[in-house]
């Protein structure tokens, strides 16, 4: 277990990251306890990872909605209160808002372990935010309150252990086919032609697409397309130039990563790096992904 905490101008933060049993597996991999006591209110932008989110709040409720551009600002849909959901399968960013104090756990999962865990076709929650309890039922509550009483963090992740076991113990096991061209496409950064992956796997491209709509939540070129932008994202954070990381990623030259980068993630990559440069404080919430920017 690893902790941080820190000082802002706005208040106090504190970051907790476990690591889950190793009878869950590559297919859960981590946990992230957060505790923020801030006098400020604070919006971020979520991008797709590819990770399935499960989200378990202990108070205040978070407000999460679709990323406000030029052209939808003041008309688009308004930001949905929330306070424990999972965040489906996406290709497409989006913003979340709380008032400046929260406190809960996250657990992030490989989308073919969250269809065993949550025992629903993934497609189903494509693109989706839904409540825990609307997955889970009267266990999802139970989740939230134990979670919440717990006394330390080391307990709330030992309880994490025992929850997610007893779900795989009564879930559908994913496909040996799914897990294992998953496995390739994050291991690649989805460079690996879909094709040669379906003959890999004894499966026609068509059959590998619906397994992986109904196990996975989205197409195989779709994944591609994410862990490539997740590639570009994390190159552009290092320093690495817009045409050198639109090449090294896959894309046609920098006018198509630029495309790619706004309907992916809302905000253009000049945008993304001068919020990435003021945050502060640590804002992804994945262990070597890109997976948020705070805005000022």
């Amino acid at each position: 277990m690893r902790g941080s905490w820190g000082m802002t101008e706005s208040g106090m933060w504190r970051l907790v990251r476990g690591a889950p049993s190793p009878r869950l597996g590559e297919g859960v991999s981590d946990y992230r306890g957060f505790h923020l006591a801030l006098d400020r209110p604070q919006r971020r932008i979520e991008f797709p990872s590819g990770m399935i989110t499960m989200v378990i709040n202990f108070g205040d409720r978070i407000r999460i909605g679709p990323v406000a551009t030029e052209e939808t600002s003041g008309s688009g849909p308004r930001p949905e209160p929330y306070r424990s959901l999972v965040n489906g399968p996406r290709s497409d960013a989006t913003m979340g808002e709380h008032d400046g104090r929260l406190e809960g756990v996250e657990v992030h999962l490989a989308p073919w372990m969250a269809y065993t865990v949550l025992r629903v076709d993934m497609h189903e929650l494509r693109g989706r935010m839904v409540p825990l309890a609307d997955l889970l039922g009267p266990e999802g509550d139970e989740w939230e309150g134990r979670l919440a009483q717990a006394v330390s963090w080391a307990d709330r992740f030992a309880l994490l252990d025992t929850m997610l076991l007893r779900r795989c113990a009564r879930g559908r096991a994913a496909a040996p086919q799914v897990v294992w061209t998953w496995n390739r496409l994050v291991r690649s950064e989805g460079a690996v032609p879909v094709g040669p992956l379906a003959t890999a796997a004894g499966w026609s491209a068509r059959h590998l697409e619906l397994r992986f709509r109904e196990q996975i939540g989205m197409s195989p070129k779709t994944v591609a397309r994410v862990l490539r932008m997740q590639r570009a994202l994390r190159m552009l954070t290092a320093g690495t130039a817009p045409a050198r990381t639109a090449a090294a990623c896959g894309f046609y030259d920098q006018a198509h990563l630029h495309r790619d980068f706004k309907v992916m993630t809302g905000v253009t990559p000049g945008t993304f790096l001068l919020h990435r440069g003021g945050a502060g404080r640590p804002v992804d919430r994945m262990p070597g992904k890109v997976t948020s920017t705070l805005l000022r």
